[in-house]
């Protein structure tokens, strides 16, 4: 199992560098980092952006491989993505955007895999009952509203929580008030700040994986090895949790090992509209400012959590199938 993990590790490696690479080439190629300057008062001339880009190895006036070369070496000798076309450290907004997304974001994938898988299994052994029709029901509609709905929905909710209180109990923007301090008094601050998003992404997220829960438990309810089971006498909710949902959780764990990168790069109306400066947010940012460094690390970012995903796939599935061996 271990030798299998190294080996694809060491693949993913290889898969990373490339697409890296690839990515700042791409970048290099087609953004512009001289339009942060065009269109200031006083004008700038291209003399003058030029000065200011050239010591942070953005002017396109450079030769491509050189700008390259520099930049290559920077990452590998000292960890230094670069700065952006306005002066900002690549290193230190990844660093804290991608805890900022983090936090938010996988509780919400936590819950909504959970809530999903519960309400798939549910359904399934109650199929066409009054139980699985008003959750079909449910999840169709959720299915089918769009972030900005509900998350509006949930502020108004939120809102009308705190004036019917007369208390601040959840806080409608931003992961947090940095001037709290105490471990317990952060715990509850970041709570407030954390509820309101993740019940609206567990909202508009949650069916996917009821939907897939619930298909995939039907399949493998009528397979030979579960009718087997029930044959020699095993109850129908034994056969289930025994043999059955083992079965059809791996397809789901893989959907989730997968959607890792998106996590983290693709709730960018929720971090929108809750004042979240995430990954999301840095994503959009990084391309309207044409910042060349910033758009690679993102690139990079999201390599390394679809290596991750894809490695923490194979692990599940193994966990999950005892038939499968690796070597």
């Amino acid at each position: 199992m271990l030798r299998y993990i190294l080996k694809s590790v060491a693949t993913w490696l290889g898969v990373i560098v490339i697409a890296t690479n690839l990515a700042w080439f791409l970048a290099a190629t087609f953004l512009d980092p001289r339009s942060n300057y065009v269109g200031r008062r006083p004008p700038m001339s291209p003399e003058q952006i030029d000065d200011i880009l050239t010591p942070l190895n953005l002017s396109p006036n450079q030769p491509l491989l050189e700008r390259w070369w520099s930049w290559i070496t920077g990452v590998v000798l000292h960890w230094d993505w670069g700065t952006s076309p306005i002066g900002d450290s690549v290193n230190e907004q990844v660093g804290y955007r991608m805890w900022t997304s983090a936090q938010l974001l996988l509780l919400a994938t936590i819950l909504s895999v959970v809530i999903g898988v519960a309400v798939g299994v549910y359904t399934a052994s109650r199929q066409y009952k009054v139980g699985d029709r008003v959750w079909q029901g449910i999840s169709i509609v959720t299915l089918n509203l769009h972030v900005v709905v509900v998350s509006v929905a949930v502020v108004t909710v939120g809102r009308w929580i705190n004036d019917t209180s007369d208390s601040r109990i959840f806080y409608v923007t931003g992961s947090r008030n940095s001037d709290v301090h105490g471990f317990f008094p952060v715990l509850v601050d970041v709570a407030q700040h954390l509820i309101l998003p993740t019940i609206s992404l567990v909202i508009i997220t949650y069916a996917t994986y009821h939907m897939l829960q619930r298909s995939l438990l039907l399949d493998n309810l009528g397979a030979d090895y579960v009718r087997t089971a029930r044959a020699k006498g095993l109850g129908r909710g034994k056969a289930i949790r025994r043999h059955a949902l083992r079965t059809s959780l791996i397809p789901v764990a893989t959907n989730v090992a997968f959607s890792i990168p998106g996590i983290f790069v693709g709730a960018i109306m929720t971090e929108k509209i809750f004042g979240w400066n995430g990954m999301g947010q840095y994503t959009i940012d990084t391309i309207t400012r044409n910042d060349v460094n910033g758009a690679v690390a993102v690139a990079a970012f999201g390599a390394v959590a679809t290596a991750l995903g894809a490695v923490l796939s194979d692990i599940l599935v193994v966990i999950l199938d005892p038939r499968v061996r690796v070597n």
